[in-house]
């Protein structure tokens, strides 16, 4: 497994992460014993670093993740949380709470339900409006201090509120997402975070399996499944997508690799200070994603790719409307 370094300040991690959500009913049911097998599979093959939420699941995700970890090298590994997104009893999104005693409380439990002693990387899920960025550092900060936090991450943030956090404490990574056709952050964003030497760790490489190419037209969504609330996934703009996905599937066939072989392996060369977060919540499909990582491709297999999914190709938004209007990233 190739290792990188997460930003100036960071820890060694895998090349490749494990992000989790998916296995705490964020894209409908998943299968309990899978999900822990796909994990133990990750670590299996040298994957280290491992990104949850407080709320995904309202806490399942990371019992999910203490359970998969009994037996495992706890001090190998590295353990990314989210805090700060607030949900009712009934699932629904009800705001953002990054105040440094709320903070304080959302560790504690955290640190409970995963069973561990501290956390690696700490970051609010999103900008909280009422808060001031540079206290919500500098909570994190005093948990570092404290011995029960090591790293501070963000996520979804702009380039002015990456320079005032920046200010306040070293940031090791910014969390957001990055495709082929989410490119919103080369403008201001990344060039921020490498004049900071703030490491991005990408979600949404597949952009939540659009561009997998598993997904088609006639695929269904159960439960609270993300997917049938995101514009992306939606009628006419679904069509257009899939369209861009043939597209891309017609290089990688040149390449010799799948479809999400070549968006992963896409993404991961655009710089080593360039993490992808892999949604594998099956092992066939772990597999798959691993299988990016020897990929070494071409200035012209990468001109191809940027080629049949052009930046801003995609039709619909990668959020909601209202979920947009909580992205700093955004404005």
């Amino acid at each position: 497994m190739l290792t990188r370094r997460l930003g100036a300040t960071g820890p060694v991690v895998s090349a490749l992460g494990l992000g989790c959500m998916g296995m705490s009913g964020m894209y409908g049911p998943s299968d309990r014993a899978e999900s822990i097998a796909t994990i133990h599979a990750a670590i299996a093959a040298g994957v280290t670093l491992l990104d949850t939420g407080d709320f995904y699941g309202m806490g399942h995700n990371e019992l999910l993740i203490r359970e998969a970890l009994v037996g495992q090298p706890r001090d190998q590994l590295q353990i990314s949380v989210k805090f700060g997104a607030l949900r009712g009893p009934d699932g629904a999104w009800v705001g953002y709470d990054s105040r440094p005693a709320a903070i304080r409380n959302f560790l504690s439990y955290s640190l409970q339900r995963l069973g561990t002693d501290y956390i690696d990387i700490y970051r609010p899920a999103r900008l909280d409006p009422g808060v001031p960025i540079e206290e919500t550092v500098g909570a994190i900060a005093d948990l570092i201090k404290a011995g029960f936090v090591r790293h501070v991450g963000l996520s979804e943030v702009g380039a002015g509120t990456l320079r005032r956090a920046a200010a306040v404490h070293p940031i090791v990574d910014l969390q957001i997402e990055y495709s082929l056709i989410s490119r919103g952050i080369e403008a201001q964003i990344l060039p921020t975070c490498r004049e900071l030497g703030i490491d991005i760790t990408a979600y949404g490489v597949l952009s939540r399996g659009l561009i997998s190419g598993h997904w088609s037209k006639d695929a269904a969504t159960a439960g609270k499944d993300f997917r049938a609330f995101s514009p992306r996934f939606q009628g006419a703009n679904l069509a257009t997508n899939l369209a861009l996905v043939e597209k891309l599937r017609g290089v990688a066939q040149t390449i010799g690799a799948s479809v999400a072989q070549v968006a992963i392996a896409w993404v991961a060369a655009q710089g080593e200070d360039i993490i992808p977060l892999i949604g594998a919540r099956r092992r066939d499909r772990l597999t798959e994603a691993l299988g990016a990582l020897p990929l070494e491709l071409t200035a012209e297999q990468l001109a191809a790719l940027t080629e049949a999914v052009p930046a801003d190709a995609a039709a619909g938004g990668r959020y909601p409307a209202a979920a947009l209007e909580h992205l700093d990233s955004e404005h």
